[in-house]
C-alpha cells in the first residue's frame, strides 16, 4: 500500500494567537510554527500502518511557503519516506488545496490519502471532503481507529451519538481525529536522518491551477477581554450579585 499524507504549517498550538494591528489576520511573523496537530495524527497513523507491514511507501505533501519544509522534515523524522512541498506564497483556500492535492494524487497514485480532520488556524474541515469529491473516492472522516481488513479499511468514526464503524474500499480518503493515536516524538538521530530523505520543492504554478483567493477577509478582531472575577463573602452576597446581574440583562 502507498500512502499520501497532507500536512499544514500553522501557528504552534502552544502559542497565544495575536491579531495584527490592522485587523487583516493573525500575526505569523516571528511566531513559532509547527505541524497542524490533526495532521500529526495522520502521519502517525501512516507510520503505524507501515510498521505493521501494510504500507511500503509514505509520501508527505505540504502546500505553503518555503518555510513549510520544517513540517515535512518533522514527518520524515517520524518515519515517512519522502516529501513534496508545493511552494505557494500567500493564502491558498481550501478548494485550491483540494485541487492541488488531486493533482498530486494523479501523479503519485496512492492507495490511501490521510489528512487531519481540520486545521487549527481556520477550522474549516473541508479539504478531505472536497478531495474525496474531486476524486470520487470513498471517505471516512473523524477517524479514531483504522484497521486494514481484506482489501479495504475498517474505520471507527467519532459521531454525535458516540462512535460508528464503517468499511471503505481502497483507494480512499481518511481524515484523522486526535483520538486516533498519540504521535511520536522523533529522536535526534531520526531528525538528522530525515535531512537525507528526498524532498522535492515544486512551484505552485507548475500545476496550472488557479489558486487566487475567491473570499475576502473583511476584518479579524480578538475576542473581548473577559472581566476579572470578584470574591464574595457569603451565599447571600452571591445571590444578590446574581440577581443584580440578571436585572441588568433584562434591562437591556
Amino acid at each position: 500500500m502507498k500512502i499520501l499524507v497532507a500536512v499544514k504549517r500553522v501557528v504552534d498550538h502552544a502559542v497565544r494567537v495575536r491579531v495584527r494591528p490592522d485587523g487583516s489576520g493573525v500575526e505569523t511573523e516571528n511566531v513559532r510554527m509547527s505541524m497542524n496537530p490533526f495532521d500529526k495524527n495522520a502521519v502517525e497513523a501512516a507510520v503505524q500502518l507501515g510498521e505493521a507491514g501494510h504500507a511500503d511507501e509514505i509520501v508527505v505533501v505540504s502546500i505553503g511557503p518555503r518555510q513549510s519544509n520544517d513540517v515535512i522534515l518533522t514527518a520524515l523524522a517520524m518515519g515517512a519516506h519522502r516529501g513534496i512541498l508545493i511552494e505557494a506564497d500567500g493564502r491558498v483556500e481550501t478548494l485550491a488545496v483540494a485541487k492541488l492535492l488531486r493533482a498530486v494524487v494523479d501523479e503519485e497514485k496512492p492507495d490511501l490519502v490521510l489528512l487531519g480532520k481540520q486545521a487549527v488556524d481556520d477550522d474549516s474541515n473541508q479539504v478531505g471532503q472536497m478531495l474525496a469529491g474531486l476524486l470520487d473516492w470513498p471517505q471516512a472522516t473523524f477517524a479514531s481507529e483504522i484497521k486494514v481488513v481484506g482489501g479495504g479499511l475498517e474505520v471507527t468514526r467519532e459521531v454525535d451519538y458516540g462512535r460508528a464503524t464503517i468499511g471503505v474500499a481502497l483507494p480512499a480518503i481518511v481524515t484523522a481525529d486526535l483520538r486516533l493515536n498519540t504521535p511520536r516524538n522523533a529522536a535526534l538521530p531520526m531528525v538528522m536522518k530525515a535531512r537525507s530523505k528526498p524532498l522535492a520543492v515544486r512551484p505552485v504554478a507548475e500545476f496550472g491551477i488557479d489558486v487566487a483567493p475567491r473570499l475576502k477577509v473583511e476584518k479579524v478582531s480578538p475576542p473581548a477581554e473577559r472581566p476579572g472575577g470578584r470574591k464574595l463573602g457569603s451565599v447571600d452576597e452571591l445571590a444578590a450579585a446574581i440577581k443584580s446581574e440578571l436585572s441588568e440583562l433584562e434591562a437591556l
